[in-house]
């Protein structure tokens, strides 16, 4: 796909996927979410992590409602099964590991885009926003599903029902995100947790996110039997072989990601 809303690049198998409506902070249209599907799917068979982050003084607005007769004719129903569903999915499901660098406001859905990836790091003035119910709607592209799990259900309760900015740093307090970092530091800080995450044991990385999301689904027995099947497939895997020859070695371990 030859993109025009996002850019994309890879670099040391770090696959970076960037927002790039700057003048609109941002705001997801349908070619949009096409191409951030596209390049987050190519960027888990290309790299070893996806970083997701948005080009200027935002991460993402949100829905790009356009003029006012065009967003009270807009069928929400199927956008959001047709065009978001498939987009978060990708990044959801995506085979190596995620990273949200949000480096400004992540507003609507862009705050549950942001939301979606594995790990979210955060710039210390950005903040994330529900804004849902300021136009008479309900949090959507998956807000009703992360919010609760990661922040409880008293405090998404009230950033669905007052639409009221979270701050950075109330994100970290709440284990909304990984954490907040400074500004001036953010842009280094992400490229070192990626640099981690890409040269670590992919396979690992991989059933981490598969047990911790089937926890939520299964009582104790289910999810040890969880456990133990993947640990068993980890076991198999050459990281696993060099991760002990290292540790023995007393030397870092050189995973290959399988």
């Amino acid at each position: 796909m030859q993109y025009e809303m996002i850019t994309y690049a890879v670099e040391n198998d770090v696959a970076t996927v960037t927002l790039n409506r700057p003048d609109v902070m941002n705001a997801l249209n349908t070619q949009m979410r096409a191409e951030i599907t596209d390049a987050v799917t190519t960027g888990g068979r290309e790299a070893r992590v996806v970083v997701l982050t948005g080009a200027g003084r935002a991460f993402c607005s949100g829905q790009d409602l356009g003029d006012r007769a065009n967003a009270a004719n807009l069928d929400l129903e199927r956008t959001l099964r047709d065009e978001y569903v498939p987009m978060l999915r990708a990044i959801f499901d995506c085979p190596v590991p995620t990273i949200s660098a949000v480096n400004g406001a992540a507003a609507g859905a862009g705050a549950n885009l942001a939301l979606s990836a594995d790990v979210v790091i955060a710039t210390e003035s950005a903040f994330f926003l529900q804004a849902f119910t300021r136009i008479g709607l309900i949090p959507d592209a998956g807000g009703t599903w992360f919010l609760p799990r990661q922040m409880g259900l008293a405090k998404a309760m009230g950033a669905a029902l007052f639409a009221e900015k979270i701050t950075a740093k109330q994100a970290d307090d709440w284990g909304l995100i990984w954490e907040a970092v400074a500004d001036e530091a953010f842009a280094g800080h992400i490229a070192a947790r990626a640099a981690h995450l890409a040269k670590g044991p992919t396979a690992a990385y991989a059933r981490v996110k598969q047990a911790m999301r089937a926890s939520f689904d299964n009582d104790l027995q289910a999810q040890l039997a969880v456990e133990s099947k993947l640990q068993g497939e980890c076991g198999k895997t050459r990281d696993f072989k060099e991760g002990v020859v290292a540790f023995m070695e007393k030397r870092p371990a050189v995973y290959e990601g399988r």
